[in-house]
């Protein structure tokens, strides 16, 4: 296949707004212009908000097809039990509503290109009256019987792992095989580098230009922090946070700690269960089995803790200060700031302690409890907990890993804070 030079790319991100300089986005617009002039069918893959429609309207626009229709559809949002009508068209009286007959889309764009996205959505019964029109060229209107031809090319979407989908049952195999004829990848934003200040700099110069503002502008340390902002939302995520500054800061030179206010300090995102493309399949986060183990071992930890406070307080008549300090952990949610021992040691006060035994009630029920058996529950839990305990080390080494052992964001995979992370770390001895 042809090569394209740096002018003709370059040309070509001019002409439908694509802004960056990124190795991997120049391999994605050279491979849809490489793919442009055939009649093969595409598979554009990457997270939502990463501008996959950009690419679909390349592929249009420098194919014989250009002076043909192009219409892009959004399977997941056209409902299960119309989708078939919108894509393929319907018979006057083939369903409640139909009063007259209506061209679908295949039939609609004959001789142009249609744009699916969100393919992974499409439901198993719409996917074989597509593979039908990518293999024959043939659909059947809902309610008819009579086949029509159209001569329709097929430029696909997704932001899941359609492999996943298949093994699930949930896509066609054979669909997924007719679309991947030729697979462009759009990379996020995160792994654009520099992309990320060059689009920054397009939306805030869009934004003073539209209400006549002077556009605002990032110092060095601003930049950096920009470039190690995950975006989980991509494009449409960093647009939405330069137009916040743009409208809100009087100051229109940003600093780092500026720009810190409007980036979200906690992405605590589950870790992902379906990978989001299937260059990133082998690289997915954490199954969902380890998930429940990290669920389970904390509801495990917390009960643990509970039974020697209840043992300690039992033992001691009360609940006191020292006690609460030994456990520190069960009280960590509703810790207001101040570290355990600089807050005023009080004994029994009802006003300040989280929970408060009665003394009296304790020693007068003391003959209903034995010592040794509460004990011996406890240490038959903490034995039954080792195991969890090691797949947590397991799972906080891997997410350590993961993110080059950068606390925050290895937290915010495991969805816990980074208190709690630097806690654990220590608690294991990790190093």
């Amino acid at each position: 296949m042809n090569m394209f030079s740096a002018a003709e790319i370059q040309s070509v991100k001019q002409r439908f707004g694509i802004i960056g300089n990124s190795p991997l986005l120049n391999h994605a617009i050279s491979v849809a212009m490489q793919a442009a002039p055939t009649e093969m069918t595409v598979l554009i893959t990457g997270e939502s908000g990463s501008g996959k429609e950009s690419f679909s309207k390349i592929i249009h626009s420098v194919s014989p097809r250009k002076h043909g229709k192009f219409i892009a559809i959004n399977c997941g949002a056209i409902p299960e039990g119309t989708i078939d009508s919108e894509l393929f068209g319907h018979e006057k009286g083939s369903f409640t509503g139909a009063h007259e007959a209506r061209k679908g889309y295949f039939e609609v764009t004959d001789g142009g290109s249609i744009f699916l996205d969100e393919i992974g959505e499409m439901p198993l019964g719409t996917q074989a009256r597509l593979l039908r029109v990518l293999e024959n060229g043939e659909f059947i209107k809902v309610g008819s019987s009579k086949v029509q031809k159209t001569d329709v090319r097929v430029i696909a979407a997704t932001n899941v792992n359609l492999i996943r989908a298949v093994e699930k049952g949930k896509f066609r195999e054979d669909l997924y095989y007719r679309l991947n004829t030729v697979p462009i990848y759009v990379p996020p934003l995160r792994e654009r580098g520099e992309d990320m200040v060059l689009l920054f700099r397009k939306f805030t110069s869009d934004f003073s230009e539209k209400y006549s503002v002077r556009p605002i502008s990032l110092d060095e340390d601003a930049k950096k922090l920009l470039m190690r902002f995950p975006f989980p939302g991509n494009i449409r995520q960093l647009k939405n946070i330069a137009e916040q500054i743009s409208l809100l800061e009087q100051e229109k030179e940003i600093d780092a700690a500026t720009l810190a206010k409007y980036l979200p300090s906690d992405q605590t995102r589950l870790p992902a269960i379906s990978a989001s493309s299937s260059s990133s399949a082998d690289n997915s986060d954490f199954s969902e089995r380890e998930i429940l183990y990290k669920v389970l071992f904390d509801m495990k930890k917390d009960m643990n803790e509970l039974k020697k406070l209840v043992l300690e307080s039992y033992k001691s008549g009360g609940l006191n200060s020292t006690i609460i300090n030994n456990h520190q952990g069960l009280f960590e949610d509703m810790d207001s700031g101040m570290p355990f021992d600089e807050k005023p040691h009080q004994e029994s006060s009802s006003s300040n302690l989280p929970l408060v035994l009665d003394q009296n009630k304790s020693k007068e029920s003391s003959d209903d409890y034995d010592d040794e058996n509460i004990e011996d529950i406890i240490h038959e839990e903490d034995d039954n907990s080792l195991s969890l305990e090691k797949k947590e080390k397991e799972m906080i080494i891997k997410a350590l890993r993961k993110h080059n052992n950068k606390r925050k964001y290895a937290a915010g995979d495991l969805g816990i804070s980074e208190r709690t992370l630097y806690r654990k770390i220590k608690q294991y001895d990790i190093d």
